[in-house]
């Protein structure tokens, strides 16, 4: 999700300034969202903040109501468990296409990169930008495997897993440490070819995720 731009048009600025709310955990589920408020904050008049929450409310993240106005969707425990359950399978899938067709090589820089880049976030303890990486190390395993319905799918999932991974770093931030350890796990198991070691990491990863959530 690419940060406002001023030079964006209004309905975009304010999609994206109140979307990127709701997924870092800033408007928790449940919030109602003021739209007086959200025109002075972002600077634009109210039309382009009610084609903001139209789009939103399409991509199911707000409920519209005539009498409550805008109102953050909750994401209910169900739904958290079938979007782990999903993540899961896909990812596991990928890494095993990845093993399979001998992009290991081609991958390991990259995942080490983003390990870089997550052990930075953790000694600093800046949450936000390890959930980026987070996303951005599972997400390469995903697009290393040039699976293009997995990569589809992957990104239809993108918005609710970073809201996930958002509300569980701040609720539990000692869980960064034990995710990079996962992480690196995880580039072990790949770069030892061993993709059922993969998905086992993988699946005690998420079942982390789901217990604390």
């Amino acid at each position: 999700m690419s940060d406002t731009s001023s030079e964006a048009p209004a309905a975009v600025r304010a999609y994206e300034h109140i979307k990127r709310a709701i997924v870092r955990g800033d408007l928790p589920g449940g919030t109602a969202i003021s739209e007086n408020a959200l025109c002075q904050e972002i600077g634009v008049s109210r039309t382009p903040v009610h084609e903001a929450f139209l789009r939103l409310a399409a991509e199911d993240l707000i409920l519209l109501g005539a009498r409550r106005g805008a109102v953050v969707r909750p994401m209910s425990p169900n739904e958290a468990a079938d979007v782990l359950e999903m993540r899961e399978a896909i990812e596991s899938t990928a890494a095993t296409r990845v093993v399979t067709d001998g992009r290991v090589t081609e991958l390991a820089p990259r995942l080490q990169a983003e390990l870089a880049e997550q052990e930075a976030a953790v000694a600093a303890g800046d949450v936000d930008r390890f959930v980026e990486r987070d996303a951005a190390f599972h997400g390469a395993v995903v697009e290393a495997s040039r699976n293009a319905i997995a990569v589809l799918f992957a990104r239809t999932l993108g918005d609710r897993q970073q809201r996930l991974r958002h509300q569980l770093m701040r609720l539990r931030p000692e869980q960064l440490q034990a995710s990079l350890d996962d992480h690196r796990a995880l580039a072990a198991a790949l770069d030892d070819g061993d993709a059922e070691r993969y998905a086992a990491v993988l699946r005690a990863h998420v079942a982390s995720h789901r217990g604390a959530l």
